[in-house]
């Protein structure tokens, strides 16, 4: 038992022990505060980094936008030949795309670039910035200082030609801009997207398709920049054949090629000489060479007859060969070749206005019945239906055909036109395959081909999945003025990889039902080469995409035999159509083993008919996936 007066002192080791726990847990409690107080900073830095970031990202995007929304103004700007409001919208542009570039290079944006997973979208907003930036900069202002420059006006024909050296002196500018783009272009499409989220990978998309638009509109005008000039004259004087192709008689690439003229063109001035017809060359003996897959297509008449030059679409071609017809008839070789319809000398007018007839032999036939005035509204009925009702000789046809074409270059020569309307007016005729070029010049072939004023059927200017509708009269006659058509295109289901499309052609031959005796003999053919006069026959030709094949063939829902050949690689299926008046027929040629798996395009022969009238939109195909 312990004495109650034993002595307790603390042991002075207990005492040490006791000293050090109590500052060891001080000393965690000061760990602990300061870890909490670290915990809180950094979540607050995080937090203002975060929203700074946020901030940083909104105004890339609000700026973008902005941007994005002024590029359609620019362009109406542009369009309208306003160069004071370009240079606002311009200048607007640069404003919104240097912010949007200035946010993207702050340092705090730079460094969540490197950061892991998530810093990959910081680096594609990056380069849209950049990239619009680059586009506003270097491709944007450079074009509308271009614009600013050229004299809109000066640039239509007149009677001292056209000064060429604004659009010459344009080119190089242009060329940088194009370049610039086009770098700019290629980084964007250089992003792998597939791990981007959804609020970054829309407006990169977005971006892609709108700069490659541009970037196609930047080239475009780099290349006629280019060779324009050398075209019209500005170094040294230019000849090309004029076709002036007659579509009441179909041909691939419209009509037959009945008139003929030489275009003149020194330093922009224009003049239109030589009228003839395909008819005067008479026969090739021997027929020129063609090539052998167009020959077993289409006969070895396009050699042979200056008529029959364009029973291909492949206007290269065609052209080629015209040229070629006529150095051999007359000993000039010419610069090129040009093709003209009727519809597109209709566009012309809307340009200069109603042209008067001048010419003293135009008028002698016009007191046959025919106007006296010509304009976009009565040209194509004239040339193509009254011609033929109030003139009987096909010398004289032709000569009135042809001398109407050289009135209405005339008019163009004045400089009383329209600018805007004449330059809207070729580029409709263009895109309808109406105004076709060929130059002789390998350097200057090489870009037209890239387009489709070149009409070729291969090439850069056609599209992977374009499938081609042409017709080609077998009739010998002027029917085809009152066939009615319409393409259209239907896409089927396979069910593998494989794509399938159905060409459907319909037609109908809209002539009185007497017209065996109320349209002229010559109109009607009057049974020469064995159609009924009032009758009209055509050869149906479609083209498919390169490497795949013409399956099968129904006419009115028949299955019937065609013609299967190949062109450039491509598929070419052709039927023969007979129809007596008030008759229709569908004809139905099916392409399969199709390995292209965009949009399909569709071109076809332009006819008296407006386009928009003869191709209908492509149908979808409307199929139930597997269970």
């Amino acid at each position: 038992m312990t004495d109650a007066n034993e002595d307790r002192s603390p042991n002075p080791s207990d005492q040490c022990r006791a000293i050090g726990n109590g500052r060891a847990r001080r000393k965690r409690g000061r760990r602990m505060l300061l870890f909490a107080v670290c915990v809180v900073a950094v979540g607050v830095l995080a937090g203002l980094a975060f929203s700074w970031l946020s901030f940083k990202a909104s105004t890339i995007s609000a700026q973008l936008e902005s941007a994005t929304q002024l590029l359609p103004r620019l362009k109406d700007d542009i369009l309208r030949k306003d160069a004071a409001a370009a240079s606002v919208t311009v200048d607007q542009l640069k404003t919104h795309t240097t912010e949007a570039k200035a946010a993207a290079e702050d340092p705090l944006w730079t460094a969540a670039c490197a950061l892991p997973w998530i810093g990959v979208n910081f680096q594609a907003a990056s380069e849209l910035a950049r990239s619009a930036d680059d586009v506003a900069q270097l491709g944007a202002v450079p074009l509308v200082r271009v614009f600013q420059s050229l004299d809109w006006e000066s640039l239509a024909p007149n009677a001292g030609g056209v000064d060429l050296q604004p659009m010459m002196a344009a080119q190089p500018k242009l060329k940088v801009a194009a370049h610039a783009v086009r770098q700019s272009s290629d980084r964007l499409n250089r992003i792998d997207s597939s791990g981007l989220m959804p609020r970054v990978a829309g407006p990169l998309a977005q971006a892609r398709a709108k700069l490659n638009s541009v970037r196609g509109d930047l080239d475009t005008a780099t290349n006629v920049a280019s060779v324009a000039p050398g075209m019209l004259g500005a170094q040294a004087t230019r000849r090309y054949l004029i076709l002036i192709q007659n579509n009441a008689e179909s041909r691939a690439t419209g009509g037959i090629p009945g008139a003929l003229a030489v275009l003149t063109l020194d330093k922009g001035k224009l003049s239109l000489n030589g009228q003839t017809s395909a008819g005067a060359l008479g026969v090739m003996t021997p027929s020129l060479a063609v090539e052998k897959e167009q020959e077993q297509i289409y006969s070895g008449r396009i050699g042979k007859y200056m008529q029959d030059v364009n029973l291909t679409p492949d206007f290269p071609t065609t052209a080629a060969t015209a040229q070629n017809m006529w150095e051999r008839k007359t000993g000039e070789r010419l610069d090129g070749v040009v093709s003209i319809d009727p519809v597109a000398l209709g566009y012309i007018l809307d340009a200069t206005g109603p042209v008067a007839v001048t010419d003293l032999r135009l008028q002698a036939l016009a007191n046959r019945g025919l106007p006296t005035e010509l304009s976009g509204t009565n040209i194509v009925r004239t040339l193509l239906s009254d011609v033929y009702s109030e003139i009987s000789e096909p010398a004289l046809q032709d000569m009135y055909f042809a001398g109407v074409a050289k009135e209405i270059f005339s008019a163009l020569s004045t400089g009383q036109t329209d600018t805007k309307k004449l330059l809207d007016g070729l580029a409709r005729g263009v895109d309808e395959g109406r105004v076709l070029a060929w130059s002789a010049s390998t350097d200057e072939q090489a870009v037209i081909a890239n387009y489709r004023l070149g009409g070729s059927i291969s090439g850069p200017n056609i599209s992977p999945a374009n499938f081609g509708v042409y017709f080609n009269d077998g009739t010998g006659a002027k029917m085809d003025y009152y066939v009615k058509r319409t393409v259209q295109l239907f896409e089927e289901c396979t069910g593998d990889d494989y794509g399938q499309v159905k060409v459907r052609v319909t037609s109908t031959n809209t002539a009185p039902a007497d017209a065996a005796n109320s349209l002229p003999a010559y109109v009607t053919g009057d049974g020469i080469f064995g159609i009924a006069p009032g009758t009209v026959q055509t050869n149906v030709v479609a083209y498919g995409p390169s490497q795949a094949n013409v399956e099968t063939a129904i006419v009115d829902g028949k299955k019937t035999d065609f013609a299967a050949h190949r062109h450039s690689n491509r598929p070419v299926g052709s039927v023969t159509v007979t129809l007596a008046p008030g008759q229709s027929s569908t004809v139905e040629l099916t392409f399969g083993r199709i390995v292209q798996h965009t949009k399909p395009t569709l071109a076809v022969t332009p006819t008296v008919q407006p386009v928009k009238d003869v191709v209908l939109g492509t149908k979808p195909a409307e199929c139930v996936p597997p269970k």
